[in-house]
């Protein structure tokens, strides 16, 4: 054998032994590819996709602290600073559908007093298609108004429920003419009676809640009515709005059905001496804000009812940074008809998510 044969079937040997271990070779993984959060504009600012999903997300919240002296809604309130300190978590989501976006929205709020242990409360917890909303939020009485005016003991004269269940439809036209009907939850707040006593352990009826409103330019208007089952009475807010530009204000009109009674639409946010009294037949707020500059803003908010409760309201709110609002208030109440009257204030720092 010479050595060009030899050479020759070495190279048929190594190439009959890497034929046979082709097989076994090992061979580096392709790697997945990654997959970035994508922005969804769709619903406004800060949504964006959940990966792998066509659901968007928004992420929110806000962290508040506040020092308060006495209590706007309690005459016998002799309390020095009382410190309140909140935390909440807002949590959005949104999907498109052939029905339009299908909607969530969830509020978890934690409140910390004075010595006291942490409270967790579920706020808001609402699923919403089509103009529909089923869930927990506060009262079609108060969101379809807008509420009462741009300050924080806004309520000391009663406008309504908040935090209930509810099923709910609004209807807007596009032209400035918008609507709402609601079955709201009659046991929602209320415990196992009503507002004067009445037991509702077997009640099923729900309250029920419709209004309209129609805002052109700088105007609006919106009236709304609250039917409360259990006391078989209920109340009426109409409300006109109106943007000047260098101002803003409102005025807004509360009517009871039966003034010797308090329910769920008419009801009482006292304290103390001042528990129990209601609107009487009828209630008036009236508010302005002025906005000073991009930073400051001054609001007034006044209200009186037949019952012959006054309650006044001023505040700054001061934004040195965007989403920072340090806020000084301070109210004034008196109850006539019990010949008391309270003053108090509000110092809040407030940092939005």
């Amino acid at each position: 054998m010479n050595i060009k044969s030899l050479l020759l079937g070495s190279a048929a040997a190594l190439a009959a032994v890497s034929g046979a271990h082709a097989a076994d070779a090992i061979v580096a993984a392709e790697p997945e590819p990654l997959e970035y959060v994508r922005i969804c504009d769709a619903y406004g600012a800060g949504y964006f996709f959940i990966p792998g999903t066509e659901t968007c997300l928004k992420i929110g919240g806000k962290v508040r602290t506040e020092g308060q002296w006495y209590d706007a809604y309690n005459p016998n309130s002799r309390n020095g600073t009382l410190w309140h300190t909140r935390a909440e978590l807002n949590v959005n989501t949104a999907t498109d559908t052939e029905y339009g976006p299908l909607k969530t929205e969830t509020i978890i709020r934690w409140d910390w007093n004075d010595g006291n242990a942490t409270k967790t409360n579920l706020l808001w917890a609402y699923i919403s298609l089509g103009g529909f909303t089923v869930g927990k939020t506060d009262s079609q009485f108060n969101v379809f108004t807008g509420y009462a005016g741009d300050v924080i003991n806004d309520d000391v004269v009663y406008d309504g429920p908040y935090e209930l269940n509810q099923i709910t439809y609004n209807y807007d036209a596009g032209n400035g003419f918008t609507a709402v009907i609601s079955l709201e939850d009659s046991n929602s707040g209320a415990g196992a009676t009503g507002s004067n006593g009445e037991d509702s352990s077997d009640h099923y009826a729900p309250d029920v809640v419709a209004g309209v409103g129609y805002k052109a330019g700088a105007w609006g208007f919106k009236v709304v009515g609250g039917y409360d089952s259990i006391v078989e009475e209920g109340a009426i807010k109409a409300r006109v709005d109106a943007d000047f530009g260098a101002f803003s204000a409102f005025l807004m009109g509360g009517w009871n059905t039966d003034g010797d009674k308090l329910n769920k639409y008419a009801g009482s946010n006292g304290a103390g001496d001042a528990s129990g009294i209601g609107w009487g037949d009828w209630a008036v707020w009236g508010g302005v804000g002025v906005p000073i500059n991009e930073k400051l803003k001054w609001n007034l908010q006044l209200a009186y009812t037949d019952s012959k409760i006054f309650a006044a309201t001023t505040n700054l709110k001061f934004n040195p940074v965007k989403n920072l609002l340090i806020e000084p208030e301070v109210s004034y109440t008196n109850w006539d008809s019990i010949n008391q009257d309270q003053w108090a204030g509000i110092l809040r720092f407030e940092r939005s998510f």
